[in-house]
């Protein structure tokens, strides 16, 4: 990026039955690295997370875009596995991935973008492989038994780790990078005191 160009924000994909804890890491983290966050809906009308938080979207999908958009975060929710209600988001990905743009799933996302073929030739992760074999993808030999996965643009994790998720997002988007990256995981996932003074250091807290 140039100096003075604008950072494009980074899209939240929010939708009815969200897993509210699931991309919290990131998106804080994010905003405290002066990230602008945008959240999306269906449309523009409030959606209820899984946690009950009542959210109204900044947008609607139909008014993103990837060349308007550094990165889209779609999280988990019931609704991936119940029809077809979030297939839009799925296609959206395709579209940004197909621009060079990055995306990062996790949970039931992971199988969202399964039935639209994004996992096929690309190495991933999700909550266990049987979950995203269930799809009926042809990318089970791209299944990586991990916390969290990127493949060039996409990143992909399962539902019990939304640090490990983050870290992968935060790595992607270069906020942080080696020894920092390292200390802030060890921090946030394992609550390791020793991290606190790289990240002070570095003026990552």
């Amino acid at each position: 990026m140039n100096a003075g160009t604008p950072r494009k924000p980074v899209h939240l994909a929010v939708y009815d039955t969200l897993a509210d804890w699931e991309p919290g890491h990131a998106t804080a983290h994010l905003a405290r690295a002066g990230w602008e966050i945008r959240t999306v809906g269906p449309s523009t009308a409030p959606v209820t997370s899984i946690g009950g938080l009542r959210v109204q979207p900044d947008l609607a999908l139909a008014d993103v875009h990837p060349e308007d958009s550094a990165l889209l975060i779609l999280p988990g929710a019931d609704l991936w596995d119940t029809g077809d209600d979030l297939v839009p988001f799925a296609r959206t990905a395709r579209a940004f991935l197909d621009a060079g743009v990055p995306v990062a799933a996790i949970c039931g996302a992971t199988a969202g973008l399964a039935r639209e073929g994004l996992l096929d030739d690309r190495d991933h992760t999700s909550a266990v492989s049987f979950y995203l074999a269930a799809t009926g993808y042809a990318g089970a030999a791209r299944y990586v038994e991990t916390d969290a996965v990127t493949d060039g643009n996409l990143v992909t994790a399962g539902p019990t780790e939304p640090v490990a998720f983050a870290r992968e997002v935060l790595r992607l988007l270069g906020v942080y990078e080696g020894e920092v990256l390292d200390a802030w995981y060890r921090l946030f996932h394992d609550s390791d005191p020793s991290a606190y003074a790289v990240l002070e250091e570095a003026g990552a807290l």
